[in-house]
């Protein structure tokens, strides 16, 4: 890092876990780099995907309104989501708007660059890759299940998951960014569906392992069904391992704060449970486990504290490893 420069963090992922802690992070005095995946196939993202062979733009989108710094209304005017009787019913007027944009400039990439000066947008934002992608997931009984909305209704646990086609190029910005950066921030956000897709673009996910930055994972607070069901935090961990098919993480942060019975029995419904975070098994896959309440409400649902942990994230960029395992 470069005296009198802003120390430089990418931030992997998408879905709704990425932008709540590039909402703390923007208020640090940091340069964030956000990589966003582009495989989500459903809704109005889907819609526009296929109709227009653009990459998807709903988890684009959501970052940029997270990294925005303009009126309220205007971020909502952004946000916001049609609910009519005809095609734009289900529509996002912030993904209308970077379809257009595409359309004008002829570039995915440079419809992102534009929209962010509009937005004012702290940082940089880039889609993992500049092209339409399917993710697919091979399930433990071999079958297969195509397109990131089907995946975690199938009823199958999932041994793997792959993205096509086979020839998908990473952005020049995108690994520029993953070898300049101070520290690399992988999640939080659904692991088979928002953070391996990133790291699965040929290019993308080896430019992480090989990284000289310090990499911290942020260990998800729910088991999600149809994805992660039953994991605990080390089933994280080496389902990205076994994706990368090397170890990569150094840092690992997880939740010790008790979830009311309240709101465990809500996400029962959804037959999700707390992540169990087996401490002594992720120490032994040598890793700083570093533990604090995590956790803020939101409509009777939980989210990762933006604030705490973008706090965080920011003491780890001033700290030796000796120090960061105080922590």
């Amino acid at each position: 890092m470069k005296q009198n420069s802003k120390p430089k963090i990418v931030v992997i992922g998408g879905g709704t876990g990425l932008p709540v802690l590039l909402r703390g992070l923007k208020k640090r005095p940091v340069d964030i780099t956000a990589i966003v995946t582009v495989a989500d196939d459903g809704g109005s993202s889907g819609r526009i995907r296929n109709e227009m062979e653009i990459p998807s733009p709903g988890d684009i989108r959501n970052v940029l309104a997270a990294l925005s710094d303009v009126e309220p209304l205007v971020e909502e005017m952004f946000q916001h989501r049609f609910n009519t009787t005809n095609e734009l019913s289900g529509h996002s007027l912030g993904n209308l708007i970077l379809a257009a944009l595409t359309s004008i400039t002829g570039d995915f990439v440079h419809a992102v660059q534009e929209a962010s000066r509009v937005l004012n947008v702290h940082g940089k934002v880039l889609p993992a890759a500049n092209q339409s992608v399917v993710l697919h997931a091979e399930m433990e009984d071999g079958t297969i299940v195509s397109g990131e909305s089907k995946i975690p209704f199938s009823g199958k646990k999932i041994n793997r998951v792959f993205l096509t086609p086979e020839v998908i190029k990473p952005l020049p910005e995108t690994i520029r960014a993953i070898r300049e950066a101070d520290l690399i921030v992988i999640g939080p956000g659904s692991l088979y569906t928002s953070i391996l897709p990133n790291l699965l673009v040929p290019g993308l996910g080896e430019e992480v392992c090989n990284a000289k930055a310090k990499k911290v994972y942020i260990c998800n607070l729910m088991t999600q069904a149809g994805e992660t069901l039953g994991f605990t935090a080390s089933d994280h961990v080496e389902a990205l391992y076994s994706h990368m098919k090397r170890p990569f993480i150094d840092i690992v942060l997880v939740n010790n704060e008790e979830i009311p019975v309240d709101v465990q029995n809500r996400y029962k419904e959804e037959l999700a449970q707390p992540v169990l975070f087996d401490v002594d098994r992720l120490i032994s896959l040598g890793l700083e486990v570093l533990y604090d309440e995590f956790i803020s409400f939101e409509n009777g649902y939980i989210r990762h504290n933006t604030e705490k942990v973008a706090s965080i994230i920011y003491s780890l960029l001033n700290k030796s490893p000796d120090q960061m395992a105080q922590i």
